[in-house]
């Protein structure tokens, strides 16, 4: 039989097309689980990845929504692998099911995973898996991600990495828990049978490219693309400044009045690693504000890759240079039973102190601080014309911070969600017992600089019946976005609730179940990014135009950037003395 070794020549034609193929029936694996979901939150707001890894578990390529699931699928591939790492154990037909958050799952319990082996010529050769944003999982509460969780154990249905499947016999067992278990069995089990659609998709089409081109020519293919990845990274990494970089910033509270909790973080960069050391984090906290190893090492992820080549494919070859540390039991690197439900907020806080550390000495790769949290909202009840309950599960978008040469990016996800989207208006108020007010850009002025801090936004929904109740974890709500090379710092997210009777309760960060009747509105305000550059270096010109926008106030204009705007014409009647001087 042909080796690895003896296909290091193989045609680089060859390699580069199965290699294409790869990534193709990760992209094909990434729509057809689109296209067959049940949850607004899977097709509309596209929280989900999939994609393959080698028999090792080392990733091969990824389809991404949420860029903070890069690194996950790897480890739930891994963790597979330890359970059933006997020959035999793992079959033809086999389909893993899990979500354990410390156990190669690495978000909350809500993301839940599914990983298949592929057998090709009776040889393990590759896994399929993806990782898709269930609408509930049970738990205590409608969502399941509750933001006054104490235990893993409140926050839903744990699978530890179990058979859904085995030789491609269904284990009905794990479908009638399901069913018995979670609120809205009808979309979490239409889910589940979209991920198992997609993953059999991977399935079909790797045994097909193996029948095509051999399956000893696949695996030498995969070979050469993890080192091929390797070295794309090493070659950009080579480019990066040398030395010790450091950060710290806080994670706001845990949802029961206690932090701050301080994240810090020292890089190093040497000519062959790039090395993300944590240690000296706060540790493991009572409240869901934790995340565990696997989701940090995700988030950091991202970042090396903006650092390095952020264009390039993602496989694990390219993250061979990166190294994370970490202490035990951290609020970076949570053990069980902590709870994670809000995960994000730490996880984030450990990507954005990377950032925080590198953007001075890369401001051509890297902006200020952006509006960071997920700032996730679930809001339940029963809909106004048929009455059956609904719920509501969704990120928001915010302010990204300005940059050398550029102003920050209005109404985006934060660095975890990536490409991800909001439930469309339309959809909203026609599946739930909502109208939505205001969808708006938040203009506030702040994020100054000589290239401002993009806007967040505004999103307003109103209770269309009683006894709705709206959970929401805004964190970066104490500790602003940063600005960088002397731009101002941004606004904090925040929401407030408006009493039908013309009241207002809040402004709050973390609210569990705040109960809303008819008339009531529940207004979620996210963060502008922080500001780049002196503001008093901004032409005067745009300024004027930044108030025509509405991005800016007259006032805000003179106070900040030393220019005079007419409030009629918009144009530049002066500048003070402040910006003379």
């Amino acid at each position: 039989m042909t080796t690895i070794k003896e296909l290091k020549n193989v045609d680089p034609f060859t390699l580069e097309i199965v290699k294409d193929s790869l990534v193709a029936i990760g992209e094909e694996m990434f729509h057809t689980l689109a296209r067959t979901s049940m949850s607004p939150v899977i097709y509309e707001v596209l929280d989900y990845a999939s994609g393959l890894t080698d028999a090792k578990g080392q990733l091969l390529t990824q389809g991404n929504g949420v860029t903070g699931f890069i690194g996950m699928l790897t480890f739930m591939v891994k963790e597979t692998l330890k359970k059933f790492g006997n020959e035999g154990d793992l079959n033809p037909g086999d389909i893993i099911i899990i979500n354990d958050s410390y156990a190669g799952g690495g978000s909350h319990l809500s993301d839940v995973g599914f990983v298949m082996p592929i057998f090709a010529d009776g040889e393990l050769v590759a896994f399929a898996a993806n990782k898709a944003h269930w609408t509930d999982v049970g738990g205590k509460d409608p969502g399941s991600f509750s933001n006054d969780a104490t235990e893993i154990y409140q926050e839903g249905l744990q699978f530890p990495c179990v058979k859904l499947y085995e030789e491609g016999r269904l284990n009905q067992a794990i479908i009638d828990m399901i069913q018995a278990n979670v609120r809205f069995p009808d979309l979490s089990l239409g889910d589940l049978w979209a991920q198992v659609a997609a993953i059999r998709t991977g399935d079909k089409r790797v045994r097909e490219l193996c029948e095509k081109n051999g399956t000893e020519t696949v695996k030498a293919a995969i070979e050469n693309y993890l080192d091929h990845g390797e070295q794309m990274a090493r070659k950009e990494l080579a480019k990066l400044p040398k030395g010790e970089f450091f950060a710290k910033d806080y994670v706001d509270d845990d949802g029961f009045g206690n932090g701050p909790f301080h994240v810090q973080v020292k890089v190093t960069i040497t000519d062959d690693k790039f090395i993300c050391d944590f240690r000296g984090s706060h540790p493991q906290v009572p409240g869901p504000v934790n995340v565990t190893y696997t989701g940090l090492v995700s988030a950091v992820r991202t970042v090396f890759l903006a650092v390095t080549n952020p264009s390039q494919d993602v496989n694990d070859g390219v993250f061979r240079p990166l190294e994370i540390i970490t202490d035990p039991a951290s609020i970076l690197s949570a053990e069980r039973p902590a709870p994670v439900s809000v995960y994000w907020e730490a996880m984030q806080g450990g990507a954005d102190v990377v950032m925080q550390a590198l953007a001075p000495h890369l401001p051509d790769r890297l902006p200020a601080g952006q509006l960071l949290s997920v700032c996730a909202v679930t809001l339940s009840g029963n809909h106004h014309v048929n009455g059956e309950p609904f719920l509501i599960v969704e990120p928001s978008a915010g302010g990204w911070g300005a940059a050398q040469g550029q102003d920050g990016a209005r109404g985006q996800f934060c660095i975890g969600d990536g490409e991800t989207y909001n439930v469309p208006v339309e959809v909203a108020e026609t599946r739930y017992g909502v109208m939505i007010d205001e969808y708006s850009l938040k203009t506030d002025g702040m994020g100054a600089g000589e290239y401002i801090g993009g806007a967040g936004v505004i999103r307003s929904y109103r209770a269309m019946t009683d006894k709705q109740m709206v959970s929401a974890t805004f964190g970066r709500n104490k500790f602003h976005p940063w600005g960088l090379n002397g731009g101002e710092k941004g606004s904090p997210n925040e929401f407030i609730i408006e009493k039908k009777e013309g009241t207002t309760d809040g402004p709050f960060g973390m609210y569990p179940r705040y109960p809303l009747n008819k008339g009531d509105v529940v207004k979620l305000m996210t963060a502008t990014g922080g500001g780049y550059g002196d503001p008093l270096k901004r032409p005067s010109g745009q300024v004027a135009k930044d108030v025509k926008n509405g991005y800016m106030t007259v006032a805000q204009a003179k106070e900040k950037y030393g220019v005079l705007v007419n409030s009629e014409t918009f144009e530049v009647e002066g500048i003070t003395e402040k910006r003379e001087n």
